[in-house]
């Protein structure tokens, strides 16, 4: 995990990026709402709205992540005011929590916009149970999540907006069909099962904490496509939140809430949640898990017995997901592993013909984006396949096949951003024989995404004449290498198939 986590491919810098910014816009959210005279509060409930805004919008331009953010107040706010206006209404508090987390999956078919708007409608839900919200405050907590909107986007959107020079990939979206067939609607249908299951026995479990195992429940689900992705993830989450809880203990505890050291710890973990996420779930966990023990103890109520709680809430949530997608309109991992690496290998193709035409003189190609959004599938696609290549998956013929296909991904993943790294010297020459070995990569894509298509001959021999060549030439030989030893496990005439299995 440490070795992913540091050594993780980090194009254009976005993830370092994104992690520093997140620092400074949620710094300067809560500094901004202290200086206002909020409470401490008011300050973490704008404080976890200015996370959000940074973490869940994800439009592919600026204009629609700040449309996106103009809107999370729209369905924020109702959201605030009927959890507070709920809250001594158990019952019917907890049937409108099942119909935001029902609602909130659903919204997801409507893109990275929906998906936001989704995530932060359950949150604010969330947040009242943690603060134990009065509809007395709400004018209190508006004020405050207006003021850290505003302090977050004048960061993104003003101070550091990278993505007006960084051309950044779009979310890669889930391939949809109709009615149960769509994989938002099934997981919302799973995700309002597993969640009720959650608060039921978790309310058995506290009185006052319930909500962490519907949390955990929830966040499960974000994210995942399969059943055999979300019991991946629910197992990560259980073993990050685990070793949160002992750093947690070592760490938090001792500080007792006090301020300073605190608000550096909260830093820290802030930063290790946005340069985490998008590699390694369980180091992501560790640092949410720390950050709310911070919290707690700002607020004064953090011992060990709080943090053995929310060990075990986690493990209910986690039960409670687990039941839905085994139990509940199952999407199997084979759904949605073959689109994946389908894109993945086609946005291969769209890498590689933009940086032979930036080589050959086009001053508008540019194969940056491409570059960016094809790290981004391939997380999809390692995603996908975390349940065949995961140590304890008893499917070993399977798993070594999963590994190959990921390490040969990896390797054109590679080629692809030397490729491109060598596209963007200005210095590099034109050589004619870049449009035959890109036509040869094409050959080799078509050929693994669309099984009726015929091999050239050639390629495989076109592939080992790498040595004594430019660079440019090198990268495109060593990637239609890599395409063609991709053939043998993604094609497997085997009794179990990787792809389609």
């Amino acid at each position: 995990m440490l070795k992913r986590m540091f050594a993780a491919p980090d194009p254009g810098r976005l993830r370092l990026r994104a992690a520093s910014r997140a620092v400074l816009g949620i710094g300067a959210a809560v500094a901004v709402t202290g200086l206002a005279g909020h409470s401490l509060s008011a300050a973490v409930t704008g404080g976890l709205a200015a996370l959000l805004a940074l973490f869940t919008v994800t439009d592919a331009t600026v204009r629609g992540q700040l449309t996106t953010t103009a809107l999370l107040p729209v369905v924020g706010f109702p959201v605030l005011a009927l959890a507070a206006v709920l809250h001594d209404h158990p019952l019917a508090r907890d049937l409108a929590f099942l119909a935001i987390v029902g609602a909130g999956v659903y919204a997801r078919r409507w893109g990275p916009r929906g998906h936001a708007l989704g995530v932060f409608a359950f949150m604010t839900f969330f947040v009242t149970q943690f603060l134990h919200t009065a509809p007395g405050r709400l004018p209190e907590l508006y004020a405050a999540v207006t003021l850290s909107l505003l302090t977050c986007s004048a960061v993104r959107f003003g101070a550091w907006c990278y993505e007006r020079r960084v051309a950044l990939p779009a979310p890669p979206a889930y391939a949809e069909g109709r009615g149960l067939a769509r994989t938002t609607t099934r997981q919302a249908v799973q995700a309002t099962l597993g969640c009720a299951v959650a608060l039921v026995i978790g309310q058995a479990l506290s009185g006052e904490r319930w909500y962490w195992a519907v949390g955990a429940t929830w966040w499960i689900f974000v994210n995942t496509a399969s059943r055999g992705e979300t019991l991946v993830r629910g197992f990560r989450r259980v073993l990050g939140t685990l070793i949160g809880i002992a750093v947690g203990l070592v760490v938090v505890v001792p500080l007792k809430g006090a301020p300073a050291p605190t608000a550096v710890l909260t830093a820290v973990c802030v930063f290790g949640i946005f340069y985490t996420a998008a590699v390694s779930y369980t180091w992501m966990m560790l640092s949410v898990t720390l950050l709310a023990g911070g919290l707690y103890g700002l607020l004064g109520v953090l011992d060990p017995a709080l943090l053995a709680l929310r060990m075990l809430e986690t493990g209910v949530g986690a039960l409670g997901a687990v039941l839905a997608v085994l139990l509940v309109l199952p999407v199997t991992t084979h759904a949605t592993t073959d689109a994946w690496i389908a894109r993945a290998l086609r946005c291969v193709h769209q890498c590689t013909a933009e940086a032979a035409a930036r080589l050959s003189g086009d001053p508008q190609a540019d194969p940056a984006p491409h570059v960016a959004h094809l790290e981004a599938l391939l997380g999809r696609v390692r995603l996908s396949l975390a349940p065949l290549v995961h140590p304890l998956s008893p499917l070993r013929a399977r798993r070594a096949r999963a590994r190959h296909v990921l390490a040969l991904l990896d390797d054109c993943a590679r080629e692809v951003r030397g490729l491109a790294s060598v596209a963007a010297d200005p210095e590099a020459s034109h050589d004619a024989r870049l449009a035959a070995a890109c036509w040869r990569v094409e050959a080799a894509v078509e050929a693994l995404t669309t099984p009726e298509a015929a091999r050239e001959p050639g390629a495989a021999a076109a592939a080992e004449a790498a040595e004594h060549l430019p660079a440019p030439l090198a990268h495109l030989h060593q990637l239609e290498k890599a395409l063609v030893e991709l053939a043998a496990p993604l094609r497997s005439p085997t009794r179990a198939p990787l792809i389609g299995a």
